[in-house]
């Protein structure tokens, strides 16, 4: 029991979120970098590098430069179990970012120097905020022209609603950037320019007003450092671990992630501060990480991890107890017990076998075709996890077969993708005909590829007129007013994956009128009603 608790104890599990393009990828690497996962680390744009980020494995991700899938990273530094989640920041990509945001006990927020707090940050942070989710700050690009520190620190504070302090400090900034002072560990950190050199030289300085600091960064600088220093620990509360794990306190660093630079600061702080493996709330009761019955649900699912093999991965978060190897597990939903001969842990492509995993832990298990998100494996307790939903797409399309030839192939692919929880399928009740429903456009491109690659399948889209679907709950099926509303609306009418009646209302307005007119009727936005 000793040893399970050390386990325990010793796992941090956080997902990095942020708006495209503030260097969340380029941030998960340079962390890999440090725990000796990889030697040299890979930036997603930067055409220098000629190597691509290891955490970008589908084809599509190397050519747009961008990440479309959430992937999942482990690595040890300092004994310690560390597991990424580095998300899509694209905002089309949405959904996957909120489902992975389940299986996080922490977060990590990047921010653009230059952009300051952007659109699709506001979204992310307003969902861990709702949940109560630790996060700490991390403000990248210091080696460009950007906002001031205390800009950008209010910034954050009025447009995300967190309560900051900082825990680094910029010294200069772009042109002028000379490093960063340490405020969690007392120390400098020289800013050379050259990534190799940059990691080991911190230099202890305990006493700000000791000459050292002059010699080191010049009069003027250091003098500028003292000042903003001292405003912004009177601006700014001190820090406390435990506000900060309740959600209530958000600690900022500074630094530049291409650079390799501020890197370490956050990683040393992190694995101090981080939480462990959190409880987890199920319908039936809260579940504890160190029970001994072990427990975990499914937020995301990948096909053809590897296109030579036609894999699926379902991908468990563990919330308590062991996962062992070979061991027979309940499958809540369909009331089936499941064994797996081979779970993974992963290191983005590279994936390895492993016998046992803890609470904290992401293990993929190879489906054949059992599991969907939000399902629960538990060793033998009927519990339900919730607060995975399907949300309301806002783009529609119908989609073609553009082969005859290849039906069964596209049917296939369709099928996968959508328990992907890439996009959602809807069958209209009037004439069967399929229609794909996507919360951001970019979505529908990455279907087409990867059914084009993946499967074999062509298809083509046309173009649907919905406003957005809602997921219909009547209080009486057998009553006329219902009655009524399918007949009237029958060509609005759509099953979705499930079985579930939905209604796709063509404009704001009828959507309005229909309820308006059908009060006993209720009409959900997401499908977890």
């Amino acid at each position: 029991m000793k040893s399970f608790q050390k386990e325990l104890n010793r796992r941090r599990t956080f997902g990095i979120i942020s708006h495209p393009d503030a260097g969340k990828t380029t941030l998960t690497e340079k962390l890999l970098l440090f725990g000796g996962a990889i030697q040299e680390a890979g930036a997603v744009k930067s055409n220098k590098i000629k190597k691509g980020a290891t955490s970008d494995f589908m084809e599509i991700e190397r050519q747009r430069g961008i990440s479309v899938a959430t992937s999942v990273l482990a690595f040890e530094y300092r004994d310690i179990k560390i597991n990424i989640l580095d998300t899509p920041g694209h905002k089309d990509f949405a959904e996957d970012t909120f489902r992975t945001l389940t299986a996080v006990d922490s977060v990590i927020v990047v921010i653009d120097v230059a952009k300051g707090v952007e659109e699709q940050t506001e979204k992310l942070v307003e969902v861990c905020r709702m949940r109560s989710i630790p996060m700490i700050v991390f403000i990248n690009k210091l080696d460009r022209e950007g906002k001031d520190a205390f800009e950008l620190l209010d910034e954050i504070e009025q447009k995300l609603n967190l309560t900051v302090t900082p825990l680094s400090y910029p010294i200069g900034m772009g042109y002028d950037f000379k490093g960063i002072y340490n405020i969690w560990e007392k120390n400098v950190n020289l800013f050379t320019g050259d990534p190799k050199k940059d990691i080991e030289d911190t230099i202890e300085i305990s006493d700000l007003n000791s000459g050292e600091l002059d010699d080191l960064i010049g009069n003027s600088a250091a003098n500028n450092l003292r000042d903003e220093l001292e405003l912004a620990q009177g601006v700014y509360p001190e820090f406390n671990k435990d506000a900060y794990l309740e959600g209530r306190l958000q600690p900022v660093f500074f630094g530049s992630a291409l650079n390799n630079f501020g890197v370490r600061e956050l990683l040393d702080c992190f694995i101090n501060i981080a939480p462990t493996p959190r409880s987890k709330e199920s319908e039936e009761r809260l579940v504890k990480p160190d029970e001994d019955k072990f427990t975990g649900f499914v937020f995301k699912i990948h096909a053809n991890m590897d296109p030579k093999h036609r894999d699926r991965l379902a991908f468990i978060k563990i919330v308590s107890g062991k996962f062992e190897r070979n061991k027979a597990y309940l499958h809540v939903r369909q009331n089936k017990n499941l064994k797996f001969s081979s779970p993974n842990a992963f290191f983005a492509e590279k994936k390895e076998i492993v016998d046992v995993s803890y609470p904290g832990d992401i293990v993929g298990l190879h489906d054949t075709g059992n599991f969907k998100i939000g399902d629960t494996l538990t060793e033998g307790e009927k519990l339900n996890y919730r607060g995975i939903p399907s949300f309301s797409p806002e783009h529609f399309r119908y989609i073609n077969n553009a082969d005859p030839m290849k039906s069964k192939q596209l049917a296939k692919g369709i099928d996968q993708l959508m328990d992907e929880g890439v996009a959602q399928l809807f069958t209209l009740e009037l004439n069967g005909r399929k229609i794909i429903g996507t919360v951001g456009a970019l979505q529908f491109e990455v279907i087409q590829y990867r059914l084009e690659h993946e499967y074999g399948a062509k298809c083509t889209y046309e173009n649907l007129n919905v406003y957005k679907a809602t997921w219909i709950e009547a209080e009486d099926e057998k009553s006329d007013e219902f009655k009524d509303f399918k007949r009237l609306k029958s060509k609005f009418l759509a099953k979705d994956k499930k079985g579930q009646l939905v209604f796709l209302a063509d404009s704001q307005f009828s959507l309005q009128m229909t309820r308006d007119k059908y009060p006993s009727i209720k009409f959900h936005f997401t499908s977890e009603f």
